[in-house]
């Protein structure tokens, strides 16, 4: 009998991520606290753009997005804010969205597998993916459990059960 297998990916679906920021630009547009504040957020492919006159308002215009995000399952995680920077009479923030495990997190989570996981699950790093193998598929599906109930720096998702 041929091995069973999952990928662990941590991957932002884009058209999630793009209708959070139009939900994020269209409140930052009819709140009254954002009126003549220069207040903007701007969606360009991976990268996101917040715009205002002060700090404390592209801090707010980053939290506004923050709860779209949430409320469109998209995990903080994978959120990548950098700090407000000013740039001419504005202040400035790029956030970035986070797609795939990177080496480092990637051999955390094979070493947690190796001390954790029953000893015939086996794990091997694959570009910007983890693949879980075992001839048993309760061993995968008890380790998914494990996994799910352990904090790693990026949200998780487990996909090609075969």
């Amino acid at each position: 009998m041929a091995d069973s297998s999952f990928d662990v990916v941590s991957k932002v679906d884009k058209m999630e991520a793009e209708n959070a920021v139009n939900q994020a630009a269209k409140e930052i547009e009819q709140r009254y606290d954002f009126k003549g504040a220069g207040a903007s957020i701007a969606f360009s492919g991976e990268d996101v753009l917040i715009k205002a006159n002060s700090e404390e308002r592209a801090r707010a215009v980053l939290d506004v997005l923050q709860s779209k995000a949430i409320k469109r399952s998209i995990s903080l995680k994978s959120l990548d804010a950098g700090d407000p920077f000013p740039s001419g009479k504005e202040f400035r923030i790029e956030v970035k969205f986070k797609n795939g495990i990177e080496q480092d997190v990637a051999k955390k989570i094979g070493a947690f597998l190796r001390a954790q996981a029953p000893k015939r699950v086996k794990s091997q790093i694959q570009g910007d993916e983890l693949r879980v193998s075992s001839k048993s598929r309760d061993d995968l599906q008890n380790t998914i459990q494990l996994l799910k109930g352990e904090e790693f720096d990026v949200p998780l998702q487990f996909v090609n059960f075969r």
